[in-house]
């Protein structure tokens, strides 16, 4: 995946599909989203210990970024079949996460399912 593609679905989660739960997302859309969000939020946190300006601004962007990973998580869950409620297996340490990981790696159900067409043919 070129770095491109990964900019993309980071202004596609984050601009475009912010807090839409619905549709599906692909493997490519999730992790290129879950992945940016992660080692942005821990540069910044990591800055943070030293200075309070810092820690603030990392408090704001993890705050900003919450509500676009559980949107792309859950649509995650959706293309392979899955209901979105699924994602409260997060709240089950290591175990829920184990499970989540499995899933969010699995492919997307081929064609059209409950949730919409396969992202992977509309792209």
């Amino acid at each position: 995946m070129d770095f491109n593609k990964v900019i993309d679905y980071v202004k596609l989660c984050f601009l475009e599909k912010y807090a839409d739960f619905s549709g599906r997302a692909s493997r490519g859309e999730y992790w290129s989203f879950a992945l940016t969000a992660s080692v942005i939020t821990g540069v910044l946190n990591s800055l943070g210990r030293n200075s309070n300006v810092l820690s603030i601004i990392a408090y704001l962007v993890s705050l900003a970024v919450l509500l676009p990973n559980i949107a792309v998580a859950v649509r995650r869950l959706h293309d392979i079949g899955k209901k979105g409620t699924w994602y409260l297996l997060a709240l089950i340490p290591i175990v829920g996460w184990v499970i989540l990981i499995i899933w969010f790696c699995k492919e997307g159900d081929p064609g059209e399912n409950e949730y919409g067409v396969n992202p992977l043919e509309v792209d």
